[in-house]
């Protein structure tokens, strides 16, 4: 499933300098603790701090979060031989099995035999693409809760600490199975949550379990050539309920992330032309500028790593020229990117859907 294209860009379009400095290796020491930058549906830009969300929203709009639960999917290991492996999950298959991504310095066969961290047994069933089939034995959840570490982004430098083990989750996350944080997510507290709710601003979810390919870059310089990664998700009715209540009342569906747009935008696209209606499954949606949103009407999202499917998605909802001034203008301006880094809360200049 994949976006209209826009044929005269390319992968350089998206690309940008980010001094390293301006990666955030560390979560703000409150999670209402960040800089918000505000671009508005007339271009404009505004410095704001995530708290200012409050001011931006309205009575009646919708915030749409994911709940996915980042699983403790990281685990050391040795073969037989001695040699060490690193093991990620990436997707639960059956309570005992489970696709993962194995780093060893010669991929492991069918057969094969991993002690993972000096607990138990796994063994290597197949291959499904880049992916090992693992048969753990006993439930895959329980031993990696037990044995397993919190699955931190290849850009931040330090092993998974205590810290990382809470602020690396957002605080309604419920449904376990994501290797990534939706990371818009990681700035409400409860009592973010509660003002929202106290302003008449109403809550709904979808779940997407983020996978490790979130973080794979674009390759190919025509954008029309990528395989987007696939990831599953589900939009329930009550989201879907609470979607068409918004419409009638004149608010707006504001997406936390870029994960709660591709959940919904890919309902959206198995309806045909139909009003929304719940639906889950794997989605290989691909966001590019030319792509008409179908349910988003605004997002408040972290910054995305330069040439990446997640900052071709924001383009797309704002407009190329602007996100490229509003990275330009966090980079001057300081703010920390990526994960445990600072927001943007992006108004479309026109309304984007079909």
């Amino acid at each position: 499933m994949t976006s209209a294209q826009t044929p005269a860009l390319t992968l350089a379009d998206f690309d940008y300098h980010l001094p390293d400095e301006l990666i955030a290796q560390h979560p703000a020491a409150e999670r209402r603790g960040s800089r918000l930058l505000h671009l508005d549906g007339k271009g404009q830009l505004h410095d704001l701090q995530f708290p200012d969300l409050a001011a931006l929203v309205r009575e009646h709009d919708l915030l749409v979060f994911n709940d996915t639960r980042v699983i403790k999917a990281r685990l050391p290991g040795r073969k037989a031989t001695g040699g060490k492996v690193e093991v990620l999950v990436e997707r639960i298959l059956e309570p005992d099995r489970a696709l993962a991504h194995v780093r060893a310095s010669k991929s492991p066969g069918p057969g094969t035999i991993l002690r993972l961290a000096e607990a138990f047994d796994a063994q290597v069933l197949g291959r499904q693409g880049e992916l090992f089939d693992l048969r753990f034995p006993a439930p895959v959840l329980g031993l990696l809760e037990a044995h397993g570490a919190t699955p931190l982004p290849p850009y931040i430098t330090h092993s998974a600490q205590a810290e990382d083990d809470s602020r690396y989750q957002t605080v309604y996350a419920r449904e376990p199975g994501a290797v990534a944080a939706p990371t818009a997510g990681l700035h409400f507290d409860q009592a973010m949550l509660d003002q929202l709710a106290s302003q008449g601003v109403g809550r709904a979810f979808v779940t997407l379990h983020v996978g490790a390919g979130t973080f794979q870059p674009v390759r190919v310089d025509k954008l029309a050539e990528h395989i987007m990664h696939a990831e599953w998700y589900t939009v329930p009715q009550a989201t879907v309920d609470a979607i068409a209540q918004t419409r009638a009342n004149g608010g707006r569906v504001i997406a936390i992330g870029t994960t709660s747009v591709r959940a919904l935008e890919s309902a959206a696209a198995c309806t045909d032309g139909q009003p929304l209606a719940a639906a889950q499954g794997d989605t290989r949606l691909f966001i590019t500028p030319g792509y008409r949103y179908r349910v988003v009407d605004a997002l408040f999202t972290n910054f995305h790593l330069p040439q990446s499917t997640l900052l071709m998605l924001v383009s797309a909802l704002a407009g190329v020229e602007p996100i490229r001034r509003a990275y330009a203008h966090a980079v001057a301006g300081r703010y920390r990117f990526f994960s445990y880094g600072d927001a943007m809360f992006i108004e479309p200049p026109v309304n984007n859907r079909s």
